[in-house]
């Protein structure tokens, strides 16, 4: 008797109260029509709802990995620019900013730029991630938008830029502002080689 009261009812109790680790990214709830959608079925649907055909946000990682040939792409290196030019400071330093928009999304900054194939064909594509500073274009966003379309460039090859952008980064100024005119001279530079630059 001495062994069913010690073993097996807190046994028995322990399966009948213990709950389960459930991830919280294990269901999805759709903002449209409030239906739940399986994690697994939205990410290999490409982040849209198969009942209500809502279009969830995507990760650059992600994206990146939808677009190429078997999810598979190597990431083009980005020069490095100045962290914090400004010396910026709001209710938080700006390298505060950054350092919690990197422990959150894994990237340097807001724009991956890869290259892969794409239906067997040579592709350089960059995606902006909205989850890093709302996609902002800062100095280092501008040097991957840039970078890409010159890897492109000498690759001969078309360049895809998505875009997911809460505009300028307000945090470096003026320097933020320059990025549009560096990025249209890298855009004219596709152009003049007759390369394909598609924004999707």
């Amino acid at each position: 008797m001495n062994w069913i009261n010690n073993v097996v009812r807190p046994k028995i109790r322990s399966f009948l109260t213990t709950k389960r680790e459930v991830p919280e990214n294990l269901w999805v709830k759709c903002p449209e029509t409030g239906q739940m959608v399986f994690y697994k079925d939205l990410e290999a649907n490409q982040f849209v709802v198969p009942g209500s055909n809502y279009h969830m946000k995507m990760g650059a990682r992600q994206r990146l990995a939808h677009l190429f040939d078997g999810g598979a792409f190597e990431i083009v290196p980005i020069p490095a620019v100045p962290q914090d030019p400004l010396r910026f400071r709001d209710g938080r330093r700006y390298t505060d900013r950054i350092k919690d928009a990197r422990t959150k999304t894994g990237m340097e900054d807001a724009v991956l730029v890869g290259e892969g194939t794409l239906d067997g064909q040579p592709v350089v594509a960059a995606a902006q991630d909205f989850e890093f500073m709302g996609g902002s274009l800062g100095m280092a966003a501008g040097e991957a938008v840039i970078a890409g379309m010159l890897r492109a460039a000498e690759r001969r090859s078309p360049f895809i830029l998505f875009a997911a952008s809460g505009g300028a980064r307000m945090q470096e100024g003026i320097l933020s502002l320059m990025q549009m005119p560096r990025t249209t001279i890298a855009v004219q530079r596709l152009r003049e080689l007759k390369l394909p630059y598609i924004v999707v």
